[in-house]
Formats: C-alpha cells, sequence, structure tokens
C-alpha cells in the first residue's frame, strides 16, 4: 500500500493544475488516480480531433441523461473526457471565464474569498495569453497559452456585421472589462495544436520526482477512519482490475468533475440517507446536498442553408480534406487546426435587468439532427443559443452500489418558466443574426427551426425537439455555508462534518456561471492549491470590482 501526502482523484482540468500546483513544494507528495488511459491518442491534439473523441468511448465516459420534462422524451448524450486532461482533452478548446457578477455571486451567497475581485489574479496567474489584452485582466506569463482564432472566413465576417447591424457592438475581449458584444472565440490552441490541462501543468509537473500518476485507476471508493478520510479504492484496470489501495497522509481530493465527483461520493456512504439505504449502501456521513442542484447550458442550435460560398461542410471530405490535412501536417494551419465554434457573441434576451444573459456562438457548418458532432453533407451555418444563468435545477445520483454503473444524471432543462421564455428569446435572436443584410448573400433558408415557428409556443416546441446540452455541467457539490440549501463544501472546499477531504472541481459552483466551464474549473483548482499550503492568495484586484 503507498501513501502520499495527497491523493487526487481525476486528472481532468482541476486535478492537472492541483498537482502542479501541491507539487510546487518538493517535500509534498502527490498521487493522482486517472480512470482513463494516457492522453497519446493523436485525435486529442488535432483540433478537429474534437468530432472523433466526442464518441471515443476509451476517450470518453459517454455518459447519457435521463429524459426530462422538456426535452421531449430525448435522452441527451453527455460526453466526459476520460483520459489525461479529462474534458479538457476532449472539449471545443473555448476559453471564456464568465461576468464578474457571476463571481460576486457565489461571495454574496456566503462563499468569502470568491468574489471576482478574489478570483482574477487566479485567472491571471493561469494563462499565457497571446494576443490583445489589457494586462489589468488578462495575463501573460502562466502556463495556458490562450490564442485568438486567426482564421478569417466571409461568412464569420458577414455574421460579425451583421451583430453590429442589430445594435450588438464588437468586443475586442469578451475576458477582458465586459464580456457583452460579438467577436472572434478565444481558445486553448497554440501552433495548431490543443493546449489541454494536461499538457500545461501535469506533464511538465510529472517530470518532478514527488509526482505519481496512475492510470486505468478507477475510483471505487473513499477510504475512512471516523470522520476523516484517510485514502482511496480503486480498481487498477478497471472494471474487473486488481483492486489497489492507496493511502493520503494529509488529503483526499476529489477532482472528478461534476458528474463522478458526487458519484464517488455517494458510493462511499456521504450524501442522503434515503437514496443510500435504499441501494443498501451503508450511511458514513449523512449530506443531503450531494448530488443535487446540477445545472447545465441548454441550446438549441438554430441552421440556415448557404449559398454562393463553401462551407465547413464540404471542405471537410474528399480531395479538400485531404488538402487540409496536408496544409496542417506542413503548416499546422488550416481548417484542421481550427476550433469548432469561431465567433462568440453575448446578449440580452430582454427577460433580465441584469448584465447579457444570452450566449451565442456561430460556426459555418451544421451538425446532423440527432447526431451531435457529425456534420451534414450539404452547405449550412449555425447559431446555437443559451442562457447563460439557467434556475432550473437537476441531480447526479448513483444507480447502485457497483461503482462501474453510470450515475443517474437528470439536469431537469427548462422546468423554470423563466429558463422557457430566456431560451425563445435566444432562438429569436439567432434567427435575426442569420437573416441580417450581411449575411444576405449567403443565405438561402432557414432549415431550423424553419419560417412556420413563429409565435413562442412554437419556437419552445423546436427547442424540447433538438435542443441539447452544451457540455458545461456544474453545481453537484455546492460550495456554501453548512446551513446553506444542498450546501456540501465550504468556501475552503472542505466536505462539511468531515476532515481530509476536499472536492475541488466544477461542481463546488453554487450557481451556474456565464460561460463554459473549463477556465474556472482550473481557477477553482489554482485558488484551492493555495487553500491547501495555506499561502496567501494573490493581491485582490478591489479597483475592478465595480
Amino acid at each position: 500500500m503507498e501513501t502520499f501526502d495527497y491523493v487526487i482523484v481525476g486528472a481532468g482540468s482541476a486535478g492537472c493544475v492541483l498537482a502542479s500546483r501541491l507539487s510546487e513544494d518538493a517535500r509534498s507528495s502527490v498521487c493522482v488516480l486517472e480512470a482513463g488511459p494516457s492522453d497519446w491518442h493523436p485525435y486529442i491534439h488535432l483540433p478537429a480531433g474534437f468530432i472523433k473523441t466526442f464518441h471515443m468511448r476509451s476517450l470518453n465516459w459517454a455518459y447519457q441523461q435521463e429524459p426530462g420534462p422538456w426535452t421531449g422524451g430525448r435522452s441527451i448524450y453527455a460526453p466526459r473526457g476520460k483520459t489525461l486532461g479529462g474534458s479538457s482533452s476532449i472539449n471545443g478548446h473555448i476559453y471564456n471565464r464568465g461576468q464578474r457578477q457571476d463571481f460576486n455571486t457565489w461571495a454574496q451567497l456566503g462563499n468569502r474569498g470568491w468574489g471576482y475581485p478574489d478570483v482574477l489574479p487566479y485567472f491571471k496567474r493561469l494563462e499565457r495569453r497571446v494576443g490583445d489584452g489589457d494586462e489589468a485582466f488578462r495575463g501573460r506569463d502562466g502556463k495556458l497559452t490562450v490564442t485568438t482564432m486567426d482564421w478569417r472566413d466571409p461568412l464569420c465576417e458577414a455574421f460579425m456585421a451583421g451583430a453590429m447591424s442589430l445594435g450588438i457592438p464588437r468586443n475586442p475581449d469578451y475576458n477582458g472589462a465586459i464580456q457583452e458584444g460579438v467577436s472572434y472565440a478565444q481558445r486553448t490552441i497554440q501552433n495548431g495544436l490543443r493546449v489541454s490541462a494536461a499538457t500545461a501543468f501535469l506533464h511538465p509537473a510529472m517530470k518532478r520526482p514527488n509526482v505519481h500518476v496512475h492510470t486505468h485507476a478507477h475510483a471505487t471508493q473513499i477510504i475512512f477512519e471516523g470522520k476523516r478520510a484517510v485514502g482511496v479504492r480503486y480498481s487498477k484496470g478497471g472494471k474487473g482490475g486488481t483492486p489497489v489501495e492507496v493511502r493520503a497522509a494529509k488529503e483526499v481530493i476529489l477532482s472528478g468533475g461534476t458528474y463522478n465527483s458526487p458519484q464517488l461520493l455517494q458510493l462511499s456512504g456521504v450524501g442522503s440517507p434515503d437514496l443510500l439505504n435504499s441501494l443498501g449502501i451503508e450511511v458514513r456521513h449523512a449530506l443531503t446536498g450531494v448530488g443535487e442542484g446540477l445545472q447545465d447550458h441548454y441550446a438549441p442550435r438554430s441552421v440556415a442553408r448557404v449559398k454562393n460560398i463553401k462551407t465547413i461542410n464540404e471542405r471537410r471530405r474528399g480531395l479538400s480534406l485531404v488538402g487540409e490535412a496536408i496544409k496542417w501536417a506542413t503548416t499546422r494551419r488550416g481548417l484542421l487546426s481550427l476550433s469548432p465554434t469561431m465567433v462568440y457573441c453575448f446578449w440580452h434576451s430582454g427577460e433580465s435587468t441584469e448584465s447579457s444573459d444570452l450566449q451565442l456562438t456561430f460556426t459555418p457548418a451544421s451538425y446532423k439532427e440527432g447526431v451531435q458532432g457529425q456534420l451534414e453533407d450539404q452547405p449550412g451555418m449555425t447559431v446555437a443559443s443559451w442562457q447563460q444563468r439557467p434556475e432550473s435545477r437537476g441531480y447526479v445520483r448513483v444507480r447502485s452500489s457497483n461503482p462501474f454503473e453510470p450515475p443517474i444524471i437528470q439536469t431537469n432543462y427548462l422546468v423554470e418558466e423563466l429558463d422557457r421564455r430566456t431560451v425563445v428569446a435566444g432562438m429569436k435572436l439567432a434567427r435575426r443574426l442569420l437573416a441580417s443584410a450581411p449575411l444576405a448573400p449567403y443565405y438561402a433558408y432557414e432549415d431550423f427551426p424553419g419560417p412556420n415557428v413563429q409565435t413562442d409556443d412554437e419556437f419552445l416546441a423546436a427547442a424540447t425537439q433538438r435542443g441539447t446540452t452544451t457540455f458545461h455541467p456544474g453545481c453537484t457539490c455546492r460550495m456554501g455555508p453548512a446551513d446553506a440549501k444542498w450546501a456540501v463544501v465550504d468556501d475552503e472546499l472542505r466536505v462539511h462534518g468531515l476532515q481530509g477531504l476536499r472536492v475541488v472541481d466544477a461542481s463546488i459552483m453554487p450557481r451556474m456561471i456565464s460561460a463554459n466551464l473549463n477556465a474556472s474549473a482550473m481557477m477553482i483548482a489554482d485558488k484551492a492549491s493555495d487553500l491547501i499550503r495555506g499561502k496567501s492568495a494573490p493581491a485582490s484586484e478591489s479597483a475592478l470590482a465595480n
């Protein structure tokens, strides 16, 4: 039985940053348990390989959500990374922090030290921003390279011109002073290759003698002595593998993500007594919030057919694809070096008095209905639109005491009326953007939701028919004071009522943020590393709080 100071469960976005930071102290030993393999596969590092890793079960948990009351009876696919780097090794590369009010709201909910002035220094410390950016908001010396897409396409330019014709301003940096506006996407791609949390943080840390990474190590249970977590049991080789125990002299840290962290807690007897008793799991510690409060962004994708120009749909097949492969191999440029989303737009639905509550993305491509990640044959362009701060909440619960059974994932999209109104407003704005005058030379007709859809009820029906996840699940091990509803961890990410156990990943978010989650998951881990080590936080950016 091996013993380390820290045992981290999960080598995803948060786990990689944690391993890197905690191992900076040569006196501390760090063990990382990852259920998947190493991140050797070429599709991980080729940006366009996202299309392939999306469904590769060797690198992907490939979960399925339960049908919800507003998903038309559909079970929505929920991919999650299962390799070094976690979802940062299979995601769409986007770097998006969110709005300052997101984090100020966290602080207002009783989480000391999590307001925007407190978290901004960690965002800056992590990143190496290449390109424009105000030094007050952007970092230049970190390990995570963030670039802006440099590929120029007439459809993208026309879309942005169309947004500006509707009064939406061009924003040079949506991760700067303000998020609102339209711009090319910022992404974690450098020289035509993916920059994952593993390549940026974990692999450099693995050169240190105090870092030990175990792949194909499926965690099955947290080991407790009384109320203290002292280690982790895992199956070496996955299902049917050799059972192994590893001990933690200081802390066990769960960084398995929004689905897997609450699942492991529940399997270990930490959670709702009613749930655990019903499955024959001994209750180690009653904590009813474990797995509750799941939130995600739900996005209908509006599609228009395109004329007078080629889209990515045609460029990624046949001889054109051969040419693009040669271009990428020789120059690291071209279509294969791109993220799936080209342009970002943040604007108002009219349903909220807060700052922008809609996020829209544009890509000069379209995907087959019901087959996420598979391009259509005919030319198309797509605007995905979603509500940034949904009210609806669901849950993640173990299905049985078997650690190899996938959890029950019920997101409850659109159960709150505000969410339904806002998603309709987003679809209406997407229609206006696609039909704007600058896109007219290329716009053939609206394919989905289609010109027959006119009323709010018809838009909502279309949203339930084809809306889907944007792959941003959070909030299942919520951070908050011990008496707060569904609180699982305190503001130092320690599990309430237990010792030697923290959760450090997107599951601790008390409320969904106005962004993709990868950037904030890494920020959470970077801040947690200081909390764990008792290090002083970087100076707060109080001048930027307002």
